[in-house]
């Protein structure tokens, strides 16, 4: 089966691939065309993921996926949220946007916290969704090189290491990404045995 992922992140590219057997063929949206930089206008992080596939799918007619990621801090209400990639604002940089998180949680003692995924699934024409959680904590200072986005800074419940001290293999046991990914691979394995 032939999909396309809408994304131009490498990282996520990487953890995708590594998830999905060979009775999959990823197709990026280089493969397909596609240089358009895709739109994420929406409030939520369902939202952006659903209007990221939908444009892939209005203006390509291939049946793709793709994904929103956020980070769900509980002292901040729920920030930086949708806007987790640009929280630190335009350019998107993953350095200063956890140099912001940290600012704002400097002296915060409550630093429970949740990355959220959602997948947006259309595969020709009908919509799916599926979402993956992961909860833990934020500390106070980076650790680890591998990851990328906040990893550095985030501990996952019942473990000591951040999602960057982590090998790939590690984290992909775990991540909101791999639980979201993992509900729709589980999907589509039934889809194509039909």
């Amino acid at each position: 089966m032939e999909l396309c992922f809408a994304t131009n992140n490498l990282h996520k590219l990487e953890e995708v691939t590594a998830r999905l057997d060979d009775a999959f063929t990823l197709k990026t949206l280089q493969d397909i065309g596609c240089t358009e930089t895709l739109p994420e206008t929406q409030t939520t992080i369902a939202g952006n993921s659903r209007q990221k596939a939908e444009f892939v799918w209005t203006h390509y007619a291939v049946s793709c996926f793709a994904d929103d990621t956020g980070l769900e801090v509980d002292a901040l209400h729920g920030e930086p949220g949708v806007n987790s990639a640009f929280y630190a604002g335009l350019p998107r940089d993953n350095t200063r946007n956890v140099q912001k998180l940290l600012a704002e949680l400097n002296g915060v003692a409550d630093r429970r916290a949740h990355f959220r995924t959602v997948f947006t699934l259309i595969l020709h024409g009908v919509e799916y969704q599926f979402e993956g959680i992961i909860g833990g904590h934020i500390i106070t200072e980076p650790r680890g090189t591998g990851g990328f986005g906040y990893d550095p800074v985030f501990v996952p419940d019942g473990f000591d290491q951040t999602l960057a001290e982590m090998t790939m293999e590690q984290k992909n046991q775990i991540s909101h990404r791999a639980r979201a990914l993992d509900k729709m691979v589980e999907f589509l394995q039934t889809v194509n045995q039909r």
